[in-house]
C-alpha cells in the first residue's frame, strides 16, 4: 500500500518538531449488502474507501491529519498539519528506522464474499423472508440483509512498529414485525462473523428467520413484565452485552486515566463474585471482534480483567502503556483512518462455571429468565445500565412459563457483578456487535454461560 522508504520520510517529517511519538495508518477498504424489505429488494450497495491518518503525540498534545490520497506528496503534507497542530517542540532531526515488517495471519476465508453474486444473496434473502412470513399470519413485515467487509491495513510508527493485516467479515441480519391486539410486536436475529461467505453453509439462516418470526408472535400473547426486585436468569450469549457495556468500559484505560471509572485504582480489589472471570480477547477464532493486530500494530492477546472476583487489570492502548512502562494489550482500536484510536473492548466475555444451566432454572422460585437482552445505556462513571428484555419470560415454581413484553432491566454493573450467585457450564458466544464510543463504531463480541443475578430491578408495566 505505501512503501517502506516513503514511510521512514513520512514519519520523520511527522516529528519534525522534535515529538515523542508519530504514526502512519492506511487502510483500504470494501463493502458489500444486499438489503430486502417486505419481498423485495430495498437496496444494493457497494462502496470502497482507502486513506491514511497520521498522529503526532507531542507531550499530552496530539495532531491527526488525514487523507484520502495515499500519495507520498499528500502523506507528507498530512504528516506536517499533524506535527504543527501537535505544537514545536526542540525541533530537529530523528531518524527512525522500522523493524522488518510483519504481517497478521489474516482472515481465514474459504469463499471470497465478493466472488458470491449479487443475485444469490438475493436468493438466500427472498427464502428467509419467506420462512418467517410462514410462521404465523399475524408477520406483516420483514426486513432482512447481507453484508460482507474487507479490510486491509498497514501500521507504521517512530517505535520502530511496522505491520500489515487483512480481515473479512461477513453479516446477516433479520429483523420481523408482528401485529395483533396488543399492537406490533418485534423479534430479531442476527450472525457474524470474521470469515468468508462459508459461515452461511455452517449456520441456517431459516432457523435465525424462524426464531425471530416466533419472538415477534410471542409477544403479542405476552403478558407485561412484573416490577420490582427479582432474581434474574440470563441466557448464555445474550447477557454478554451487558457486561460489555455496564462494566467493560469502565475497565478501558482512558476512563481510569480520566477518574471517570467506578474501577479507578482497584487493581487487587475484589469487584465482583468469587465466581466471575472476565476476559477480553482479540484473537478468538472467527469472533466479530478478532484480529491479528490492534489498529496500533500491537498484537491482540487474551487480557483476563478479573479472576475469580478480583480486579487484575485494565485494558490498555500503546501511548498509555508506553507511558505507564508497561505492555500494551491491544485494544488501541479506531472506525478508519480518518479517526484516532483509543482504548476499545473486542471479545468481552465471562468464563464458564460448574452450574449445570438446568439447576439454575429450577432452583429459582420466582424471578425472569431473560433469553434475549435488546439495547440499552450505561453511565461509565457510576456503572448504572438499563437495559431491554427482548426476549423474556416468568420463572414460577423453578419452571419457564409466561413470555413477558414491555420490561428493563435496571442496575450498577459492580453489583450485578457482585450479585451473580450461579454461573452455568454452558458458554457460548453471542451475537455481533457494534461497539459506540466517542462517535466511533467498531465490531465487537460478547458472551458467557447461563447465569443467575439473585436480584435486579424489573422495570415493568404490570401493575
Amino acid at each position: 500500500m505505501i512503501e517502506s522508504d516513503v514511510l521512514d520520510r513520512v514519519l520523520n517529517e511527522a516529528r519534525c518538531h522534535g515529538a515523542g511519538f508519530a504514526e502512519v495508518y492506511a487502510e483500504d477498504r470494501r463493502n458489500t449488502g444486499v438489503a430486502f424489505d417486505d419481498g423485495r429488494v430495498d437496496g444494493v450497495s457497494s462502496g470502497r474507501d482507502r486513506g491514511a491518518g497520521i498522529r503526532v503525540v507531542n507531550g499530552v498534545t496530539t495532531g491527526y491529519a488525514h487523507t484520502s490520497d495515499l500519495s507520498e506528496r499528500s502523506l507528507l503534507a498530512a504528516a506536517r498539519a499533524a506535527a504543527d497542530a501537535a505544537g514545536s517542540a526542540d525541533g530537529g532531526s530523528v531518524i527512525i528506522a522500522l523493524d522488518e515488517k510483519r504481517s497478521g495471519a489474516g482472515t481465514k476465508v474459504e469463499v471470497d464474499p465478493q466472488a458470491v453474486p449479487k443475485a444469490r444473496r438475493v436468493e438466500m434473502l427472498t427464502e428467509v423472508d419467506e420462512i418467517a412470513r410462514s410462521i404465523n399470519s399475524a408477520v406483516t413485515q420483514v426486513s432482512a440483509g447481507l453484508s460482507d467487509s474487507y479490510r486491509s491495513v498497514l501500521i507504521a510508527n517512530s517505535d520502530g512498529v511496522f505491520v500489515t493485516d487483512e480481515v473479512t467479515r461477513v453479516l446477516f441480519r433479520v429483523s420481523v414485525v408482528a401485529d395483533g391486539d396488543l399492537g406490533m410486536q418485534t423479534g430479531a436475529e442476527s450472525l457474524g462473523f470474521t470469515g468468508g461467505w462459508e459461515v452461511f453453509d455452517r449456520y441456517s439462516l431459516a432457523d435465525l428467520a424462524t426464531e425471530a418470526a416466533e419472538q415477534a408472535v410471542r409477544k403479542l400473547h405476552a403478558r407485561p413484565a412484573p416490577s420490582g426486585q427479582l432474581p434474574v436468569v440470563i441466557a448464555q450469549g445474550t447477557g454478554g452485552v451487558l457486561f460489555h457495556e455496564a462494566c467493560g468500559h469502565g475497565l478501558e484505560a482512558d476512563h481510569i486515566a480520566k477518574g471517570a471509572s467506578v474501577y479507578a485504582g482497584r487493581v487487587g480489589e475484589l469487584v465482583a463474585s468469587p465466581l466471575v472471570t472476565l476476559v477480553d480477547d482479540g484473537t478468538v477464532d472467527s469472533e466479530w471482534g478478532t484480529r491479528s493486530f490492534d489498529d496500533e500494530g500491537q498484537p491482540t492477546r487474551r487480557n483476563v480483567l478479573i479472576e475469580d472476583g478480583v480486579l487484575v487489570d485494565y485494558m490498555w492502548d500503546h501511548i498509555r502503556a508506553r507511558d505507564e512502562q508497561r505492555s500494551p494489550s491491544g485494544n488501541g482500536r479506531r472506525q478508519d483512518y480518518a479517526s484516532l484510536p483509543m482504548v476499545r473492548m473486542t471479545n468481552t466475555f465471562v468464563l464458564a462455571g460448574e452450574d449445570d444451566p438446568g439447576d439454575i432454572i429450577s432452583s429459582t422460585e420466582h424471578g425472569v429468565y431473560v433469553a434475549k437482552l435488546g439495547g440499552g445505556s450505561v453511565n461509565t462513571a457510576s456503572g448504572d445500565f438499563v437495559f431491554g428484555m427482548r426476549d423474556a419470560y416468568l420463572i414460577e415454581n423453578g419452571q419457564i412459563t409466561e413470555p413477558l413484553r414491555e420490561g428493563n432491566l435496571i442496575g450498577n454493573g459492580p453489583q450485578v457483578l457482585s450479585d451473580i450467585d450461579m454461573l452455568g457450564a454452558d458458554f457460548s458466544m453471542g451475537g455481533p456487535g457494534t461497539c459506540g464510543k466517542d462517535g466511533q463504531g467498531v465490531p465487537v463480541g460478547t458472551g458467557q454461560p447461563t447465569l443467575r443475578v439473585s436480584s435486579m430491578t424489573i422495570g415493568g408495566t404490570a401493575a
